[in-house]
């Protein structure tokens, strides 16, 4: 009876497992990163040059208004979709969507209609929601406990990569033609390559149930759902008091990119050195994920400490980052242009506004970073993970579909930035609740963590 009960026992603590096996969180993790490194970096890249690319912005507006309605409705949808279907199906028919939109701009650079962008902003909307349900999913619920932030920056530094490449691809090859105004056929078919090979890509993810922490055990045993059951848990996110308090924040996360894409770079910048910019855009992304993710996770013992002290980094600089975007918008005007800014050749006045775009894009990287984070803490299987990025994701981009229809109503500049810097504030002292209500500390989520295993061994 007692040898009965000690293999019992050793059998239910798995041995140890090597870090970068194919079917470790770490691996998985980075996986996910490189499809979103394809896809939807190189999208943000795209946009990011302001106007999609071309000197009139209303396509890329109304495309992205189209995008994000869409996405608003189907990132709530993504996650039930994603329990249902499972990663590989769900992210492969996502990530299709990606070429078909920077294909809508190539064809848009030769007709200038921007019916089919409009479509295929539509259709991408479709795809980023399950793309982004399945992302928070895996990024959110693979990593160990606590080592949630340190994941999260390693997904958000691999994606953001996609944006640094990207910047790169309109950078070189609109160098020497310093007096264009929208970029060339190679430019987006450059897009269209990398986006097809983050289709193809996606299909080396694992089930969640087939990926095994170092510990041995299995980040999830959850077989896949019902679309009734599915449809249940999306209506109970709504009542969720804990997501309700994420959706001034998840709200505002999206919000800015119309203000800052096309109303700072696109504005003040020519060409070529939008597509600079927005190289060192997405390096401030990488460079501030790996901070936020570092003090959320080694920063204090206490994990609802370091949760706070994320939130007043965060507050702090977002305050003296919008600030810095208030001093710079007062010189100009949607109907008070400047000359545009060249790299090379504007000397010390172009040293200013990169500045402030580059902390842009420090400053997002650490609110997102920050909220997945929050909402890593809330669970840590798949199943509900999924829904609640999703949700996230579903919130987010219903905001950024209406800043992008905002920008398309000729909005002034100004009240665009009072906006944006308000939906921000507004965020942080809720935040401050979620933590002191619903974040446990590290010890009490590991000992709900082994309760799990110990259930799963046991069955």
């Amino acid at each position: 009876m007692g040898f009965e009960g000690n293999l019992d026992q050793e059998s239910a603590t798995p041995p140890k497992q090597s870090f970068f096996r194919y079917n470790s969180p770490l691996v998985q993790v980075s996986i996910i990163g490189l499809v979103c490194f394809c896809c939807p970096g190189m999208y943000w890249a795209l946009v990011g040059m302001g106007g999609g690319g071309q000197v009139d912005p209303t396509a890329v507006n109304n495309a992205n208004t189209a995008l994000y309605a869409t996405f608003a409705i189907f990132g709530i949808l993504g996650g039930g979709i994603y329990n249902v279907l499972g990663p590989r199906l769900t992210l492969a028919s996502g990530c299709s969507t990606y070429a078909l939109y920077a294909g809508s701009f190539l064809y848009y650079n030769h007709y200038h209609q921007q019916t089919f962008a409009i479509i295929a902003g539509a259709i991408l909307g479709i795809g980023a929601g399950f793309l982004w349900a399945g992302q928070g999913a895996i990024m959110t619920s693979y990593p160990p406990h606590n080592q949630k932030g340190t994941y999260i920056s390693l997904f958000w530094s691999i994606f953001s990569m996609g944006g640094v490449v990207g910047g790169f691809i309109p950078f070189i090859l609109n160098y020497n033609r310093t007096d264009a105004v929208s970029v060339t056929d190679a430019t987006y078919i450059g897009f269209m390559c990398f986006m097809t090979v983050g289709a193809l890509l996606s299909l080396a993810i694992l089930p969640p149930s087939k990926v095994i922490r170092n510990d041995g055990t299995s980040c999830t045993n959850i077989e896949y759902s019902s679309v009734s059951t599915e449809a249940m848990e999306i209506l109970k996110l709504f009542l969720n008091w804990k997501l309700l308090l994420i959706v001034p924040a998840a709200w505002a996360s999206n919000f800015f990119y119309s203000y800052q894409f096309t109303n700072v770079n696109g504005a003040l910048f020519n060409l070529r050195t939008r597509g600079l910019n927005s190289v060192f855009y997405w390096v401030a992304q990488i460079l501030g994920s790996i901070g936020i993710g570092y003090v959320l996770d080694f920063s204090l013992p206490s994990r609802k400490m370091r949760g706070y002290v994320g939130i007043a980094i965060v507050a702090l600089l977002g305050t003296a980052i919008w600030g810095g975007g208030l001093a710079s918008q007062l010189k100009y005007s949607r109907h008070d242009l400047p000359k545009k800014l060249d790299f090379r050749d504007s000397g010390s006045d172009y040293a200013g506004p990169f500045v402030l775009f580059f902390s842009y894009g420090l400053l997002d990287a650490m609110l997102q970073t920050l909220v997945y984070w929050f909402i890593g803490c809330l669970a840590d299987d798949s199943e509900t993970l999924s829904r609640y990025t999703g949700f996230y994701k579903g919130v987010q981009s219903a905001g950024a579909a209406v800043a992008w229809q905002i920008d398309t109503r000729k909005v002034p500049f100004l009240s665009e930035l009072i906006v944006n810097w308000s939906l921000m504030t507004v965020g942080y002292p809720l935040l401050v609740v979620l933590v002191k209500l619903a974040v446990k500390e590290d010890e009490d989520g590991e000992e709900g963590a082994k309760k799990a295993v110990a259930s799963s061994f046991a069955h």
